[in-house]
């Protein structure tokens, strides 16, 4: 597997682990920060991604609509409106185990679905703070 360097703000396929299912469920998660230490080997730290109860945001949380922002929701490659939740973040390593090439691979063979669009800057750093 080489998919290169992940970047920060990029939205990716990720088997986001919880304490609920024993395997965990393949879904969006935004990459907020990129460790290269042991680069070509990168870990990522993640934000949980989901499409439940998109309109309803609490604190730590934001949401790309293809209703309220076509071009935000179309650069993220989303198929569903999304939601992130900046409380509910890990570090996990950059690799097989946590990351796989997304159902239509947009971007070819690497977890990519799209990035984050500038107009969201402001809701991120927004959830971020709210989220501390």
């Amino acid at each position: 597997m080489n998919w290169g360097e992940p970047v920060a703000g990029d939205v990716v396929w990720c088997h986001f682990p919880d304490d609920i299912h024993p395997r965990p469920k393949s879904r969006s998660a935004l990459i907020l920060e990129v460790f290269d230490d042991d680069a070509p080997q990168f870990a990522v730290r993640v934000a949980y991604g989901t499409s439940q109860r998109t309109t309803s945001l609490r604190r730590g949380e934001f949401s790309i609509e293809r209703s309220r922002n076509l071009a935000a929701f179309e650069a993220a490659g989303l198929s569903f409106d999304t939601k992130f939740d900046l409380k509910q973040v890990l570090e996990l390593p950059f690799s097989t185990e946590w990351f796989s090439v997304p159902p239509a691979a947009p971007h070819g063979q690497t977890p990519k679905l799209g990035t984050l669009h500038p107009s969201l800057v402001r809701a991120v750093q927004a959830a971020y703070q709210a989220a501390q």
